[in-house]
């Protein structure tokens, strides 16, 4: 069974550096249910834009709590 989870995202491009360089490889987000979802932040990399990465996003989840899927939802 899938599982979806829905969150928004306001990273600025100077905090998206520290994942382009190695300093941190997890994002950590609150979900708009308030769970504490944790993902790699190779993810994000095509939603990165001269602004960081903004939005509403809907990730989901498989079976085995790995990520299958992310997408931007709105903003």
């Amino acid at each position: 069974m899938m599982e979806t989870v829905y969150f928004r995202l306001n990273l600025t491009v100077e905090q998206m550096h520290s994942y382009y360089q190695g300093v941190a490889s997890q994002v950590i987000v609150r979900a708009n249910d308030g769970r504490r979802v944790q993902f790699p932040a190779q993810w994000l990399r095509r939603f990165v834009t001269t602004g960081g990465v903004n939005g509403q996003f809907e990730m989901r989840f498989g079976d085995d709590r790995k990520l299958i899927g992310l997408r931007r939802t709105g903003d």
